[in-house]
C-alpha cells in the first residue's frame, strides 16, 4: 500500500487527486470519513474504491508534500 494509488491529472476532475481507477477523488474520501462515515460505508457506495484506496489517500492527505500543492 502506498500513494501510487493516487493520481493526478489534469485532464481529470481539474487535477485533483484521485485514487487510480475511479473518479473519487481524496477530498470527497476525507470529507465522508471526517463526517463520520466508515470505511465499509465507503466501499458500499463506491464500489470501484478499496480498502488500499481509502488508505492511499490518507497517507497522501497526511504526506507533507499535499500541504505544498495550494
Amino acid at each position: 500500500m502506498s500513494t501510487d494509488l493516487i493520481r493526478s491529472d489534469p485532464a481529470v476532475l481539474m487535477g485533483k487527486p484521485v485514487v487510480a481507477g475511479t473518479r473519487i477523488t481524496v477530498e470527497l474520501i476525507l470529507e465522508k470519513l471526517a463526517a463520520g462515515e466508515t470505511f465499509d460505508q465507503l466501499l458500499e457506495a463506491h464500489p470501484r474504491l478499496t480498502s488500499d484506496g481509502i488508505l492511499a489517500a490518507l497517507r497522501f492527505a497526511a504526506a507533507p508534500s499535499a500541504l505544498q500543492s495550494s
